[in-house]
């Protein structure tokens, strides 16, 4: 009889099985196999919270599959991810397939090496039931929140709408940065810069003091004042009055937990969070590298944790003295402290699982995405391990010869680059020429310049990850969805990827703020994620958590339900009249924003776009002459969440629409007749499709460049900014793309 072993996916099943003996059966449970209903609430208040957990229909045969496989197995291991969601899928296998308690393993590993897969068949343990509570604790909680909360939204705002514990907080956050910058007013002041220079070399150089007393960021307040201190400052000599040198190092950062990885991703490869935990993911579940097969690249991917093992630090070691150079390697090894309280998801940062497999090394077997996030993950892990960067940092005061003026130039020079060498930051190198004590200068020019204070920036999903990780918000694996829902729901866009609120979520969130306190309170979204540590800790039980936080907000729920209407919530009066029947107009809240609507509703349903959709259907380029093919009214320009469409101006009576092409200019290369046209999926993705579908149904994720790839023919498209790549996922061209799109 064979040893099963059940793991959540294909790939991971895979690179286990290579290690193991033909003793071993492994395979997937494809995710979760059990899970509450789509349908309904299936949470019972009335009985201690009693979820209902029912298979879903995708699962079902995999269910089949996997009770087949048991049935002739002396051992079952569980052998899930190693956090709480990996335990509760652990925990419904076993109610699934109902081994003998003797027969039930659960084992787990932090990377899926040989050496680790072995080491945990050799140590199985039982499923954690605290874990499983923590897991069904989160789970109840926010389907409670979100099956109660969303209809009321429905009624109350629009349909569509939804609430979250942890994306009520997340949109809050944006909400309140827009409402900072609304309201920030910016302040002028003015420096006075220099550019000076010896032997022909120049340097700049900034007015630090005058008359001896430090002028400060935002001294000189008005141009007048700058001027006066330009015109004195220009009729100067200035030499040297002080050379101040000093050597300061900078330390490596720790190895990437789940939240500094994708900050990082999102600063220096432009990807968002979801993306970098779907190529994360793949490395964690092995890639084929060659020779050596399918291999795990490296440690699990959603950590809090910045605890590196001993055979990774002792790999490190080796590969920096051997590679790099023994003066690289600080002697012993560096440990780092957790920043969260209670870090403890998992018990290794995100690492390589091998320090000898370094990016160039296993280049080809990577493509251009994964290669990216590997080198960052490599690139940090073991530069955590080397010895600091050595900096020569240099101020050389420049002093005017009537003594009333005094400029400052700050030069720094990399002495020794130390874990610089492998892990690039912002430090770079700023070049002074050589100068000693009263030497003359040359003035090249002196000039005034005005600035404003500036607005806080909008945040950016490293910063917004990083603000919700900095409260406690939220853990290593609600991140990125909760990035994606909030993105989903129209709560937030990007532009120029930086989150802004709609007009929808500036409502929703400022409903919940006033009325639901709890729901988006920052602190009260911490602690519920501390109790939920308490259960995983077995310091207390799960249904005290969600009884104490229910009973209070349903009751308030309940009251605000009767208490609030719609109109008093959405709707704004106007002067303007209906076109139709004379009757007022007012603003209404749609799903996707603002509108105007007519008040006699539902006997006239006359509707106005108004602000941004307003001014582009008055352009010119928006105004059309055509009729509608079905009731012979005027077309005209709308928007909707996709983007511009041609429609009828009898809607609703007339329900007529006809899509506008954006065009990219390319032809289908498939049936030759079509051209490739921008589109939209129903979550709202931009895609590249053919405009002869359903006859041809060619489409690209990413935009063609118009040109064909030199080794296969296929069409090249723009990878990012910085890389164009062919589109056919068997060839591996790339080239720079030096042209901005």
């Amino acid at each position: 009889m064979k040893k099963l072993i059940i793991v959540e996916s294909p790939t991971k099943a895979k690179t286990i099985s290579k290690f193991l003996g033909k003793g071993y059966k492994v395979t997937s449970s494809m995710g979760h196999i059990r899970d509450l209903p789509k349908s309904k609430i299936g949470v019972d208040v009335e009985k201690d919270f009693t979820p209902t957990y029912e298979i879903p229909t995708k699962a079902k045969k995999t269910v089949a599959e996997l009770k087949k496989l048991a049935k002739d197995c002396e051992t079952i291991y569980f052998a899930s991810d190693e956090d709480r969601e990996g335990e509760a899928i652990a925990w419904h296998l076993n109610y699934i397939l109902k081994p003998k308690p003797e027969q039930a393993k659960r084992i787990v590993f932090h990377e899926i090496t040989k050496e680790a897969i072995l080491k945990a068949l050799e140590t199985p343990r039982d499923i954690d039931q605290n874990l499983v509570d923590a897991q069904q604790a989160r789970r109840v909680l926010d389907r409670l929140v979100g099956y109660e909360l969303s209809p009321f939204l429905w009624k109350k705002v629009a349909r569509g709408l939804s609430a979250g514990r942890v994306q009520s907080v997340a949109v809050r956050l944006v909400v309140e940065k827009e409402a900072e910058i609304e309201a920030f007013k910016p302040d002028e002041y003015w420096t006075v810069d220099g550019i000076f220079a010896k032997n022909e070399d120049s340097f700049p150089a900034l007015l630090q003091k005058m008359d001896g007393k430090s002028i400060g960021k935002f001294g000189i307040k008005e141009e007048k004042a700058a001027q006066k201190i330009l015109a004195e400052a220009q009729d100067n000599k200035y030499s040297v009055k002080a050379i101040k040198t000093k050597e300061t190092e900078k330390k490596p950062l720790a190895p990437f937990t789940t939240s500094t990885l994708q900050q990082e991703s999102s600063h220096k490869l432009g990807y968002s969070s979801k993306k970098t935990m779907m190529l994360a993911q793949q490395l964690y579940e092995g890639i084929n590298i060659g020779e050596a097969g399918s291999v795990g690249l490296i440690t699990y991917m959603r950590t809090d944790s910045v605890n590196l093992a001993n055979k990774f630090l002792n790999d490190a070691k080796d590969y920096i003295t051997n590679e790099l150079g023994k003066e690289y390697y600080p002697g012993t090894s560096t440990a780092y402290k957790k920043k969260q309280k209670n870090a403890q998801e998992a018990h290794e940062a995100i690492r390589p699982t091998e320090a000898i497999h370094s990016p160039e090394s296993i280049k080809e077997s990577l493509n251009s995405a994964q290669f990216k996030v590997y080198n960052l993950i490599w690139s940090r892990a073991v530069a955590s391990q080397m010895s600091h960067a050595k900096v020569n940092q240099t101020g050389i005061e420049l002093e005017s010869a009537d003594k009333k003026y005094l400029f400052k130039a700050n030069g720094s020079v990399i002495a020794f680059d130390g874990y610089l060498k492998v892990y690039q930051n912002a430090t770079k190198e700023e070049i002074l020429p050589e100068l000693k004590a009263e030497d003359d200068v040359e003035t090249t020019e002196i000039k005034a310049n005005q600035h404003f204070t500036q607005p806080p920036a909008r945040f950016s999903e490293a910063s917004l990850i990083k603000k919700m990780e900095e409260l406690g918000i939220g853990r290593p694996s609600t991140y990125a969805p909760t990035l994606s829902t909030i993105q989903d729901r129209n709560y937030v866009t990007k532009e120029e990827k930086r989150f802004q609120p709609t007009e929808v979520g500036t409502l929703v969130s400022k409903l919940l703020v006033e009325h639901f306190p709890q729901i988006t309170n920052y602190e009260f979204t911490a602690n519920m994620e501390d109790k939920f540590d308490d259960v995983a800790a077995g310091k207390t039980a799960w249904i005290p958590v969600i009884s104490e936080f229910y009973h209070p907000f349903h009751k308030n729920l309940e009251k605000k339900d009767k208490e609030l209407s719609k109109k008093e919530l959405t709707e704004e009066a106007t002067d303007e009249k209906c076109d139709k029947c004379g009757s007022a107009m007012v603003i209404k809240m749609g799903r996707f924003g603002k509108f105007m609507a007519c008040s006699n509703y539902p006997d006239c349903k006359s509707t106005k776009p108004i602000g941004k959709e307003a001014e582009e259907m008055a352009k010119p380029e928006n105004k059309i002459d055509k009729k509608c093919p079905e009731c012979k009214s005027p077309l005209v320009i709308k928007f909707g969440r996709f983007g511009k469409f041609m429609g009828c101006s009898n809607y609703p009576d007339c329900k007529y629409i006809l899509n506008i092409e954006k065009k990219t200019g390319t032809s289908c290369p498939e049936c030759e007749k079509g051209e490739i046209i921008v589109k939209k999926s129903r979550a709202g993705r931009t895609f590249y499709a053919c405009n002869k579908y359903p006859d041809c149904k060619f489409a690209l994720w990413q935009a063609p460049t118009g040109e064909k790839c030199p080794d296969c023919k296929s069409l090249l498209v723009y990878k990012n900014k910085q890389e164009i790549a062919c589109s056919s996922k068997e060839c591996k061209f790339t080239k720079e793309n030096d042209q901005d799109n």
